[in-house]
């Protein structure tokens, strides 16, 4: 069923938002076969994992971050040998506001660990410095929303509901963990449920049809349906540190400069566009090795229960002692189907570019990929 294009209110217009989220996914593809030209048995399996979770509060935001994707292949040709490729990434940054009743400028410390198969060591840093901006998530009005225009799609509301009502019910939605907490998680889901209902019913609008069935489909929407994480706003940043280990496998710390920039805003009530950029660089004489990672995505809900998600993702790594340069250049369009809450079918055309110092392990040159895979969501 295709969503109603024409509410009044939008995910932005959520005034009780915080920076609080949390999304954890696990996919994977696997092909494999043999061609009656190919000489051996081909295969490629690809695997990745994507957590990102956000404490929020008005005095500071706890960011936790992890994401690693590994791939193993083999071509059909004889004497072709197994190729294996990963890259990891794993992350700390606590943003600390000066007054958040007036400014939005803050002090943060992060660490950070990164890896890929192109060097022999890990990069580990630790960073502090000063920031502006705050973003914040706007997924329970995009839910309060999806929830109202099912309703109104069914005729149980006489007109759509005041902007007040929208963020009533956004509120009690994003007050989930709070239900949970107070009633456990068997009982919670009912009277959780349950009071959404009654705060749509007080608008007015609801008739006397309203009855057991609505609720049971309010249930379905924010419990079976996957509704995409919507969030606005902007931060900068800049802070400087230390190198605990450089990708050279230097163990000795060496001074740091980390610059940073992210900006989301929903381009409207099923399109969110985000883009967060990150460099590092070691300020040691002589040695100019640095990380740039930069990841754009615009993601847009065709319906219920699909999603068609497009990225760029940049990874640029120059390793000064070594004298070694690697450039990744992701780009990705994927249609997502939900099968179930959890678990989604997914469809990828990738392409990634590899460049710089290439070796027989990591030769320069473009893959492309076209695959069918699962992505199981943990949270």
């Amino acid at each position: 069923q295709a969503r109603a294009q024409g509410a009044t209110v939008s995910v932005t217009d959520y005034d009780k938002a915080t920076s609080a989220y949390e999304e954890a996914y696990v996919n994977g593809t696997l092909n494999a076969g043999k061609t009656r030209t190919d000489d051996q048995n081909s295969y490629n399996l690809n695997l990745g994992v994507d957590y990102d979770q956000v404490f929020s509060s008005p005095d500071r935001d706890l960011r936790l971050q992890a994401n690693g994707n590994g791939s193993v292949s083999r071509g059909g040709t004889t004497g072709a040998t197994r190729d294996s490729r990963y890259d990891y990434g794993l992350g700390a940054t606590l943003d600390n506001y000066f007054n958040p009743a007036s400014s939005k400028a803050f002090w943060y410390g992060s660490l950070g660990l990164q890896g890929n198969d192109a060097f022999n060591s890990r990069q580990i840093t630790g960073i502090v410095g000063a920031g502006y901006g705050r973003v914040v998530n706007v997924t329970p009005m995009a839910k309060s929303i999806r929830v109202i225009e099912e309703l109104m799609d069914r005729g149980q509301l006489s007109s759509e509901p005041s902007l007040k009502t929208y963020q009533a019910v956004a509120n009690i939605i994003d007050r989930e963990a709070e239900y949970r907490s107070k009633h456990g998680a068997a009982d919670y889901e009912e009277i959780w449920i349950n009071d959404i209902s009654k705060e749509i019913q007080s608008s007015g609008l609801t008739g006397e049809n309203f009855d057991a069935a609505e609720i049971i489909r309010i249930y379905t929407i924010l419990t079976r349906e996957r509704i995409s994480t919507r969030k606005t706003g902007w931060k900068v940043r800049g802070g400087v540190g230390y190198v605990f280990r450089s990708f050279d496998g230097d163990s000795d710390s060496d001074p740091a400069l980390e610059l940073g920039a992210e900006y989301h805003h929903p381009l409207n009530n099923q399109t969110q566009f985000s883009n967060e950029a990150v460099l590092t660089t070691i300020l040691a004489s002589g040695d100019q090795s640095y990380t740039l990672r930069n990841v754009m995505s615009l993601t847009y809900e065709i319906d219920d229960r699909i999603d068609w998600e497009n990225a760029w993702t940049l990874t640029h790594d120059i390793n000064g002692p070594s004298s070694t340069t690697n450039t990744v250049n992701t780009l990705s369009t994927a249609f997502i189907y939900e099968l179930r809450n959890e678990l989604d079918l997914t469809t990828t055309l990738a392409l990634s570019n590899y460049s710089g110092d290439e070796t027989v392990a990591n030769p320069n040159g473009t893959d492309t990929s076209l695959f069918v895979g699962l992505r199981y969501r943990l949270r």
